[in-house]
């Protein structure tokens, strides 16, 4: 039996400190709720959209085990407005194979995350306080921003949370919610230094967690999953991924627009 590790949980004064030193940081959910400033009911509102997810068609693997939605979003800051939130037109999900030697260099198109999800005051509330966090260690007022919700199951007797293993996304940062563990054993994050030998282990398991990471400076992946128990041929392990990147999404060209 593999010892399940808790998460090195940071205060959210200190989560600026851990990013600038060690390029990611964990947050429990009651710290969550600090730094948005709402209480975890109103997150909680978006929770239910995870049983109306997509399956994912482009894996390589052959594997059925993962459903999914995606949508992008620019999130900006002006002298006069502070930060706004804007929906970009829904678009391809678009990596390098330097990033992700799996499924790199496919356009993949996955439904959009529902307009009902993103019209919770609490939607762009998440974004802008990122942004904000985000910009205090960059200094960037413009982020382009993917969001991703996915649910891995084991209908099948395994689940892969990160088939490509461990990787970097090719943004600036990245940011983890775990919402839910259901009749799971697995789904160890592993955080590893992108150019040392330095890495730590351990396992989200409260819902609304929160991995933050500095995409150039780490590499990060998630174990697969299986049923705990017999009768949990249906487990499944639910998270929201929000990549943030300056200058422009990835695949556009450098005048901003998609590269077709």
């Amino acid at each position: 039996m593999v010892a399940t590790l808790p998460a090195p949980f940071a205060s959210v004064d200190d989560l600026q400190v851990q990013l600038r030193d060690r390029g990611y940081a964990v947050l429990a959910p009651a710290s969550v709720g600090v730094l948005l400033g709402c209480p975890l009911t109103a997150l909680d509102a978006l929770a239910p959209s995870w049983n109306d997810l997509q399956p994912d068609h482009y894996l390589k693997d052959g594997g059925n085990y993962r459903r999914r939605r995606h949508s992008c979003f620019v999130v900006g800051e002006s002298v006069v407005e502070g930060w706004s939130v804007t929906q970009a037109p829904h678009r391809a999900h678009w990596q390098s194979q330097e990033y992700n030697a799996l499924h790199g260099g496919m356009r993949r198109w996955f439904e959009p995350i529902r307009d009902e999800v993103v019209a919770q005051p609490v939607w762009a509330t998440l974004l802008q306080v990122l942004a904000t966090q985000f910009s205090a260690l960059q200094r960037v007022r413009r982020w382009h921003v993917e969001a991703h919700q996915f649910r891995i199951d084991t209908s099948k007797g395994i689940g892969r949370p990160t088939p490509e293993g461990a990787h970097r996304d090719g943004v600036d940062f990245v940011a983890v919610f775990l919402l839910k563990r259901h009749g799971i054993k697995g789904g160890e994050t592993r955080v590893f230094e992108a150019a040392g030998p330095n890495g730590q282990r351990f396992t989200l398991s409260e819902p609304w967690s929160l991995l933050l990471l500095d995409d150039a400076r780490v590499i990060h992946e998630s174990t697969p999953i299986q049923p705990d128990l017999p009768e949990h041929d249906h487990g499944h392990r639910d998270t929201l991924v929000l990549t943030y990147r300056a200058g422009g999404f990835q695949g556009d060209d450098p005048a901003g627009g998609p590269v077709v």
